[in-house]
């Protein structure tokens, strides 16, 4: 469907129109939606910001109070075990564990007053996906064509790459919590647009993308005959179902068939190309080598790249899993973020974000970074904290926004924002919006239904 705002309608229509032909009844407007159609008829085209978008997903929900929302002067059950160190940012304090990373607040953007209601993981995971609240915070949430597609997926239907590279690429893992979080999908959308998903491990020594590699011994003339036939029998499945996800599994077969074709697509996946000592920057880890895939990524083009951090909320381990760390079964979480995810977040994303200015690249990528939620401003029994989405820490960094910038900001405990709230749907239309894509374009859902892709106001007041 065309962008409302740029339809040739709205163009045309103007109060001189209207005049001309007499009539506040024309076509059965009103004044209102006359005066409407026309400011939208002179807002023209947004302006994109950014080429693209880097999306590290902290799947456990880190917490704002132990890294970039400090509260040293709150009480000793609140502040928690950690120090505050200066970055090179004018009044930006960070955790004292992130040394590397504080050399870096001079190139981001913290939103400090992210805010939502849901505490279960799957439905908290599909909102900060996707910039759409479920109907229930429900933590049986399951994938649903009455659920939002994710940004990729709809970054994928409105502006495109139309070349052998795809729009939108995730990685390394799907993400779940019993089940299958919903968001990491085109949904309604359909099959062709799903992000191209890679579950293999960056790190491993043999990472290679077989689904991307030719069957051996066969041409991709002789593939590309058996496709043919394969066309002739889907036509004929066709006519027993021809349900929208089945027409787009065909599309989505046609894109694969071109990447099988695309060296510049097999490039970037060919991280033994990269300077030993680029690799052993990024950090020897899952997580460190697939930011270094996305830098990969967007350098080749690629539109929108979505790395997770764990394919599961973890908790409980120094050797893998998310943030989700509220002192379960004896352990504590303090040890837990000091071996494991604050060593692998101060090595991966102080590297990648040098290595995007260095290379000219951080200008015309946005990175965000960010979880479900934040973590309690109260030190549970366990030493530990639990889910708090009320209060909690975006960062984002390139793609046009401030350097060095804070926006919004919590109360004195970091329990609640103080000024300048922001939800995820105010993310999500910030984040079509440095892509140049009007975050109030319409979709239609399963039921032929319009729908806005989010419903939130950009926070235009991030941007340089």
């Amino acid at each position: 469907m065309r962008d409302f705002a740029c339809s040739d309608f709205h163009r045309a229509l103007t109060r001189r129109h209207a005049l001309k032909v007499g009539g506040l009844g024309l076509l059965g407007l009103a004044m209102p939606q006359l005066l409407r159609a026309e400011a939208l008829a002179g807002a023209g085209k947004i302006k994109a910001r950014a080429k693209s978008v880097i999306f590290l997903f902290q799947w456990g929900g880190p917490s704002h109070i132990d890294m970039f929302d400090m509260k040293p002067d709150a009480p000793e059950g609140i502040r928690g075990p950690h120090k505050p160190m200066s970055s090179k940012a004018d009044g930006i304090q960070v955790s004292e564990h992130l040394p590397k990373t504080a050399q870096v607040m001079d190139k981001v953007t913290l939103i400090r007053s992210m805010h939502h209601t849901m505490n279960n993981h799957n439905s908290a995971g599909y909102y900060a996906l996707t910039g759409h609240a479920p109907a229930t915070d429900d933590q049986r949430l399951r994938d649903s064509l009455d659920l939002f597609p994710g940004y990729s997926s709809v970054v994928d239907k409105l502006a495109p790459l139309h070349g052998d590279l795809p729009t939108a690429i995730s990685y390394p893992y799907v993400i779940g919590d019993g089940s299958v979080t919903p968001g990491q999908h085109a949904s309604f959308l359909g099959k062709m647009h799903d992000p191209l998903t890679v579950l293999q491990d960056p790190n491993s020594p043999a990472f290679t993308l077989p689904e991307l590699s030719l069957p051996e011994g066969i041409p991709f003339e002789r593939l590309q005959a058996r496709r043919g036939l394969q066309q002739m029998i889907d036509a004929q499945a066709r006519m027993l179902d021809f349900s929208a996800q089945a027409r787009g599994f065909d599309g989505y077969y046609e894109r694969a068939m071109g990447m099988l074709q695309s060296p510049k697509l097999r490039e970037a996946f060919n991280l033994s190309a990269e300077p030993e000592a680029v690799r052993e920057a990024y950090g020897r880890t899952t997580y460190g080598q697939s930011c270094l895939l996305a830098r990969r990524l967007v350098e080749a083009g690629t539109k929108f790249v979505t790395v997770y951090f764990s394919d599961v909320i973890g908790g409980q381990s120094t050797e893998r899993g998310g943030w989700d760390t509220h002192g379960f079964n004896n352990t504590r979480m303090y040890p837990i973020v000091e071996k494991y995810h604050l060593p692998i977040t101060e090595q991966t994303l102080p590297t990648l974000l040098n290595d995007l200015d260095q290379r000219g690249l951080l200008d015309t990528t946005l990175v965000v970074w960010m979880g479900e939620f934040g973590r309690t401003p109260n030190i549970n029994k366990n030493v530990s904290r639990d889910h708090w989405p009320q209060c909690y820490t975006t960062l984002l960094a390139g793609g046009g926004v401030k350097r060095g910038f804070v926006y919004g900001a919590s109360d004195k405990t970091g329990a609640y924002p103080a000024e300048n709230p922001v939800r995820p749907d105010d993310l999500a239309a910030t984040i079509y919006y440095a892509l140049g894509i009007d975050p109030h374009t319409e979709l239609m859902t399963a039921t032929n239904r319009p729908v806005m892709i989010s419903d939130g106001k950009p926070v235009t007041g991030i941007f340089a």
